[in-house]
């Protein structure tokens, strides 16, 4: 009975920690899409485009203009892309402490 429990506790903490690093993926995925977007020239007026320029505006707040360049595209790059790779390596680091702990 106490290795079917044991087990599950298992089961349990490796599905938490797949859910941690997802999400991470998830808003790094968002970021780098809307990275990808601006420098090919994607139609802004474009209701997915304009959708994914939202969600990457949400999920970068808090490093919007953190460098302030006089080239647009290198302003979006840095300013997205910090807040991705910040994403990942947060949530799969955590992801990897929640593995180690089952």
């Amino acid at each position: 009975m106490d290795a079917d429990r044991a087990v599950r506790r298992q089961n349990g903490t490796r599905r938490t920690a797949l859910i941690v690093s997802t999400i991470a993926d998830v808003a790094a995925g968002f970021l780098i899409l809307w990275i990808l977007l601006f420098l090919l020239g994607a139609n802004q007026a474009n209701v997915f485009v304009e959708f994914v320029q939202g969600t990457a505006g949400w999920l970068g707040w808090w490093a919007q203009d953190i460098f302030t360049m006089d080239t647009e595209a290198l302003r979006v790059i840095l300013n997205h892309g910090l807040p991705a790779a910040i994403y990942l390596l947060l949530g799969h680091g955590i992801a990897a402490r929640i593995n180690r702990a089952a």
